[in-house]
């Protein structure tokens, strides 16, 4: 493959898990902005813990997201069987963690709907 062409596809998949830090931070501390509030407030309203979960796991989909976008553009990079296995691996494991957690998410928001399971 060409070297410039290698060079920027590492780049982008470089700026691509950047996007991804900054979306997960960002939702790290709104998350903690959040309980910080319901702990102070102590005002017992129900559900206000489970909205701070809810908008945590959505910046957390988000950035598993981009992590896998990164994973795909090295993809298309790697030299080796072993580096595109490794890949796949961590692909494997990115998008079963994002099936999960939205299908927790799925529930947690919206309590009367049924369950997502594996065969819808």
């Amino acid at each position: 493959m060409h070297p410039f062409i290698k060079t920027g596809a590492e780049s982008i998949a470089l700026a691509v898990e950047a996007v991804a830090v900054v979306i997960i931070t960002y939702g790290a501390m709104e998350a903690t902005w959040g309980v910080v509030n319901v702990i102070a407030s102590r005002s017992n309203v129900p559900g206000d813990r489970k909205r701070v979960w809810l908008r945590f796991g959505v910046w957390l989909l988000l950035g598993l997201e981009f992590e896998l976008a990164a994973d795909i553009v090295r993809t298309a990079i790697s030299p080796t069987w072993n580096d595109i296995g490794q890949l796949a691996a961590i692909g494997v494991i990115r998008t079963g963690l994002n099936y999960f957690l939205e299908i927790d998410l799925d529930k947690y928001d919206n309590p009367s709907a049924p369950a997502r399971t594996m065969e819808s």
